[in-house]
């Protein structure tokens, strides 16, 4: 099979970048061609308003370069990633026109909410989810604390909704979750389109030791990401339990002064793939303290496949992803005391965080593993390519 994948790239390098370089090299690992259109936000820089808001509805060069693309190499499926703001959902167009089937990943919620998160005033808000259009998040400058920027990615839904309501562009959406898919389906987009296929770690690190004698976090140092909750929590842990913090992020100057004040707390900042691995494989367990609906959280399952248990908010798709009481615990998003409590229930009961290893790993292996995403993925593609080539028949018969 030949698919050609599109990805938007951000200014600061996520989940979504790493999902898309890690999908591609595994079907070109079990043989497939795999041609690549990406575009960067760095771009923007030298855009001017007008052009970048155009970005949104409609962008000619994405037309014609996926149309070249399409012309050369005749792909069986175009995968969308991200295409938010550059490339956009003219790529759906230039497949169409090609008569290529369309699957987009659901990587966050753009497509329902401007910002992307669900998040508003560091509580969740899902006021705009099934609005025709979404007034609130202009009222609020809910997107980059802007009303006109916020105006805009409003537009860009209600033109969603407007000129493809039924979603005929797109043959089939992967959802990470079940949760995310009832959400999105709640939304208005059609079930029966909507697959659900978990992200996946690329090359099994194996079981760590978990001999540490530390918990960590993995991730950006953000509002979202409930910093504030896990720093409070451990102001009120009444214990020593260092605490490993890796990553970098808006919040990073009040980790830097609580680790200042608190020997337990170590900021280590942005660490390389292999220093968050050792880090992951030798700690107790991974604090995932979110406030928003995660639409995954490759953390977590990077904790499964070194056998490492997760704490984690009883929020979206954390609740499918870590079983309470099996591969880890769950405690009410946004209450410090209850992380502090929970943390110290996982640290007395050496025997119950043993067997939690075991369950985790046992997780991985089932559900979160490269082969296990592979037969996933294909069955996907191959699901769209039926759906598209009975569109088309329809259309010449019409």
């Amino acid at each position: 099979m030949k698919i050609l994948v599109c990805h938007n790239f951000y200014q600061q390098p996520g989940g979504e970048d790493k999902v898309f370089a890690e999908e591609t090299a595994l079907l070109e690992d079990h043989g497939h061609s795999v041609v690549r259109y990406t575009r960067h936000n760095d771009d923007l820089n030298t855009m001017g308003k007008v052009e970048t808001l155009r970005s949104l509805f409609w962008n000619p060069q994405t037309v014609r370069e996926l149309g070249d693309v399409i012309e050369t190499e005749r792909p069986d499926v175009l995968h969308c990633h991200n295409t938010f703001p550059l490339i956009s959902p003219s790529a759906y167009a230039a497949a169409k026109r090609g008569k290529v089937a369309v699957v987009q990943t659901l990587h966050n919620y753009r497509m329902v909410c401007p910002n992307a998160q669900f998040l508003r005033d560091g509580k969740v808000c899902t006021t705009c989810a099934t609005k025709s259009f979404a007034w609130p998040a202009i009222r609020h400058a809910c997107y980059r604390s802007s009303k006109t920027a916020s105006a805009a990615i409003a537009l860009q839904q209600t033109s969603r909704r407007v000129f493809d309501p039924k979603s005929s562009r797109v043959d089939r959406y992967i959802a990470l979750t079940e949760f995310s898919k009832k959400t999105f389906v709640d939304s208005g987009l059609p079930g029966e389109k909507i697959a659900v296929k978990p992200n996946f770690v690329a090359k099994d690190p194996g079981v760590g030791s978990g001999v540490g004698g530390y918990a960590v976090f993995v991730g950006r140092l953000s509002e979202e990401k409930g910093i504030h909750t896990l720093l409070q929590a451990w102001r009120q842990l009444p214990f020593d339990l260092e605490l490993k913090i890796l990553g970098d992020g808006p919040l990073g100057d009040q980790v830097a002064a609580a680790a200042q004040t608190d020997q337990r707390i170590k900021w280590l900042g942005h660490q390389p793939t292999t220093a968050v691995n050792a880090a992951l494989a030798e700690a107790k367990f991974l604090i995932m303290p979110s406030i928003w609906f995660e639409t995954f959280g490759l953390s977590m399952i990077e904790a499964y496949a070194h056998g490492t248990p997760v704490i984690a908010s009883n929020l979206g798709a954390m609740t499918e992803i870590v079983k309470h009481g099996n591969t880890g615990f769950l405690f009410e998003p946004g209450q410090a005391g209850e992380l502090s409590a929970t943390i110290k229930k996982a640290t007395d009961d050496e025997a119950l965080l043993q067997a939690m290893r075991q369950n985790a790993r046992q997780e991985f292996e089932h559900h979160y593993s490269a082969d296990r995403n592979y037969t996933q993925l294909i069955d996907v593609y191959t699901d769209a390519v039926t759906s598209s080539s009975s569109a088309n028949k329809l259309e010449a018969t019409a």
